[in-house]
């Protein structure tokens, strides 16, 4: 029988059973001599007003400096990938949008093309629907990287930023909220394209922003870029060049701002992205300041993104034509948020049998995927996201895996962190943008 070295284990009516506990606190404690050794091991989270959601540090402390770093994830664990195995195909989009819940659009988008993938209809997707994709994600992009100025602006002690940040990204979630009636956790990209159109309203709302946002940005950064404590709270602090971030496999801003301009959009581009024009934005200092400086350029790109996509939209369907695979509904926006028109319901019904039935099986079951195993990896506003996607031939997926890069960034904050100061803990894990329902999922 094969030992676990992370886990106690015992056999049950069940089968074997572990006993998952936060991480190894007790061997860290009982080997120090509080006596002669003058070490200090503390907990810095779950709950701590300075971690990003529910993370949990062990630091090993000596003095003011951190000897040692770990990270201690689960807290926030949804089984969002198990739960896939159980739902149709369709389902999986409500699932794996409240992964990393920041970047909702980002999840659907790559569970969607890797669905299209299997079923071999990724030339298929309308353009109207591809330049929807994009343009929702750019703006998905900004609205990331708002929080991510905000969150880790009042984590080193600069209120203003927060309140700014959010009141920004609050226009964003409204100009979601205008074309997919929810703020967050939309389920708006699916197989086969788009749940609804983006209406006239939006467009509106979109290029009001596009024309405030400058503004605004030129706002952020006289207020911080110049302001001695955020620059030294910044510069030099947490420093991981580009060697350690490929040694670990960390992508997204974290490398950028190493140095190497590695974005999926430019070296494995996908939703038509080879054709839109945008920079990849560097820096060559690799540490908190260069994560900073090059998130600022990225919301710039991204609206850049969003103009041409706003100037490439063109009337034409949001879904797939197939009937076997296109989501047979007309969503309309009422009192009650997003559904079926009742005008929709009452032509379905009055059809014929047939389209009845045929409604009631797509719902209820789903549609058969061919058999076969895919990965789509996509450029989240944290990095590389990816999804393993296997079918067995059925209605519901086989397995769905999620290459997230919360979860894979995290490694890099014990070589961060260790040898440095305990206040750099908080900058440097701010500057990993870790979002922690990616991580657990």
């Amino acid at each position: 029988m094969t030992t676990s070295n992370y886990a106690t284990e015992r056999e049950t009516t069940e089968g074997r059973v572990f006993t998952v506990t936060g991480g190894d606190w007790d061997t860290i404690v009982s080997g120090t001599d509080p006596i002669h050794d003058e070490r200090i091991v503390v907990n810095m989270g779950p709950q701590h007003p300075s971690t990003h959601g529910v993370l949990r540090l062990v630091l090993e402390l000596e003095g003011e400096t951190v000897r040692e770093a770990r990270s201690v994830i689960g807290y926030l664990h949804t089984g969002i990938e198990k739960n896939l195995e159980y739902r149709n195909w369709v389902q999986g989009s409500t699932f794996v949008t409240r992964m990393d819940y920041l970047a909702p659009l980002f999840n659907e988008t790559a569970y969607a093309l890797a669905v299209e993938k299997l079923l071999g209809i990724t030339d298929d997707i309308t353009e109207r629907a591809t330049t929807i994709r994009v343009l929702m994600m750019e703006l998905n992009r900004i609205s990331s990287h708002l929080v991510w100025l905000a969150t880790t602006g009042m984590e080193l002690g600069a209120i203003s930023i927060m309140l700014y940040g959010f009141r920004e990204r609050e226009y964003i979630l409204d100009i979601f909220e205008t074309i997919t009636g929810l703020r967050m956790n939309h389920a708006y990209i699916r197989p086969g394209g788009v749940a609804q159109d983006v209406p006239d309203e939006a467009i509106v709302k979109i290029r009001d922003f596009l024309k405030m946002m400058p503004k605004k940005l030129k706002e952020y950064e006289d207020l911080l870029s110049g302001q001695p404590i955020w620059t030294e709270r910044t510069k030099n602090v947490a420093v991981l060049d580009v060697t350690g971030c490929v040694a670990l496999g960390i992508t997204g801003p974290v490398l950028r701002s190493a140095g190497l301009a590695w974005d999926l959009r430019k070296t494995m581009p996908y939703c038509g992205y080879e054709t839109y024009e945008f920079d990849v934005p560097t820096h060559p200092d690799g540490d908190v300041w260069g994560r900073y400086q090059v998130r600022l350029a990225e919301i710039r790109e991204s609206m850049k993104l969003v103009e041409q996509a706003l100037d490439r939209l063109r009337p034409g369907p949001v879904m797939v034509a197939d009937r076997k695979i296109a989501w047979p509904a007309q969503l309309a926006i009422g009192v009650d948020g997003m559904g079926n028109s009742l005008e929709h319901v009452a032509k379905i019904m009055g059809q014929s049998m047939e389209s009845l039935i045929h409604h009631f099986k797509l719902v209820t079951e789903g549609f058969r995927v061919p058999p076969g195993q895919v990965y789509v990896g996509i450029e989240s506003p944290r990095g590389e996201l990816g999804v393993h996607a296997v079918s067995d031939g059925g209605t519901r997926p086989y397995r769905v895996h999620y290459r997230e890069p919360s979860f894979v960034n995290l490694q890099a904050l014990p070589a961060m962190a260790e040898g440095g100061l305990i206040a750099d803990v908080i900058a440097g894990g701010a500057s990993l943008d870790p979002v922690m329902g990616g991580c657990d999922r």
